[in-house]
């Protein structure tokens, strides 16, 4: 959603943790977006009780299987028999491509360039559909995905539907709730926002 984690919230939360006797799976499949790197469970925690999951599909290609998992040593064994079980191993060849522009500098200038392509993308969507009165439910400091209310009175699912009769597809909130609670809420990838259709179909949509 665009959230980030605060120096404040991060140990209360491990606090529970602890006292529940829980183990904490920090996805964190987007980080490598942020401008300025937001704090992390498992750098507070010390790799203790929170299992740290990083990829590579979202900064390069959904094509490129590839992550990493930062985790306790006496649960690597453990971990690498889950992956071999439920995945049958990921690809080598992506793995060295991988290691090849991490060492290389390639994926820095990379995703540098994602950051700035990322951060315009997301001021323009954002303030195009601000005019139309949708507003962001929070700003984000990176990422692809703006969440966005509604005008009150308004089905984000009926939104979509009208949408998709133009061959436009957008993404009602409810499509993410497991509670469906989500209903006056859109998603927007902002990298695939800059078709003005996309905007006009919208548009016509809300009027009904």
């Amino acid at each position: 959603a665009g959230a980030t984690l605060s120096p404040v919230t991060a140990p209360r939360l491990l606090k529970l943790a602890e006292q529940s006797g829980l183990t904490i799976i920090e996805d964190d499949i987007f980080a490598d977006f942020e401008h300025e790197p937001a704090p992390r469970l498992a750098a507070f925690d010390g790799l203790d009780r929170v299992i740290h999951i990083g990829s590579f599909s979202k900064t390069l290609s959904a094509a490129t299987r590839c992550g990493f998992i930062a985790a306790r040593r006496d649960w690597t064994d453990g971990l690498i028999d889950l992956k071999i079980a439920t995945s049958f191993g990921g690809s080598p060849i992506a793995a060295e491509l991988v290691l090849g522009i991490l060492r290389d500098g390639t994926y820095r200038k990379h995703i540098n360039g994602l950051r700035d392509r990322l951060s315009r993308a997301m001021a323009e969507t954002a303030a195009r559909l601000k005019v139309m009165g949708i507003e962001p439910w929070i700003e984000p400091r990176s990422g692809m995905f703006l969440w966005c209310t509604l005008p009150e009175g308004l089905d984000a699912a009926d939104i979509a539907r009208q949408a998709l009769a133009e061959n436009i597809v957008l993404a009602p909130g409810d499509a993410f709730s497991l509670a469906q609670s989500a209903i006056g809420f859109l998603r927007f990838n902002v990298a695939q926002s800059s078709d003005p259709r996309i905007f006009t179909a919208l548009e016509r949509a809300m009027r009904g």
